[in-house]
């Protein structure tokens, strides 16, 4: 029996967010089963982006209030991403008094990672897009 379409469909990190972000993501939506990976994944697409970005200082706690400095992110977003860098580090790190993130700190962490990639990236793309399409818009002869 062949299938013909997978419901719901599996989770696709958007083209818009740059590589090597796009991938950690990607990789975090397909080990979601298995949230240490998927949490590792999600701490490092947030650290890619924030490099896109061109902090690349120190560490990612670092990195993350420079964000907030430069407002790239909202204060709420940097205590997420705080949230999703201290989960990511506790499996990475063997954390001796809790080293594994569960099932539901993992799905939130990817869901910030790629919450977090929309509002930098895909967003940002899609209004510089638009931006372009109306100017062409206004430059072009009415029918």
């Amino acid at each position: 029996m062949e299938a013909i379409a997978i419901f719901p469909a599996a989770k696709a990190a958007h083209e818009d967010i740059p590589a090597p972000a796009r991938t950690f993501l990607q990789q975090g939506f397909e080990t979601l089963h298995a949230p240490d990976a998927a949490a590792v994944m999600a701490g490092s697409a947030v650290d890619a982006m924030l490099k896109a970005h061109g902090l690349n200082d120190g560490g990612l706690y670092a990195r993350i209030d420079e964000a907030l400095n430069q407002n790239l992110l909202t204060d709420g977003m940097a205590k997420w991403a705080h949230s999703v860098r201290l989960g990511s580090n506790r499996p990475r790190h063997a954390d001796e008094k809790k080293p594994h993130v569960s099932a539901d700190e993992a799905r939130q962490s990817v869901e910030f990672a790629e919450a977090l990639g929309n509002f930098m990236f895909v967003l940002t793309a899609r209004i510089d897009r638009g931006i372009k399409a109306a100017k062409h818009a206004e430059k072009s002869p009415a029918t």
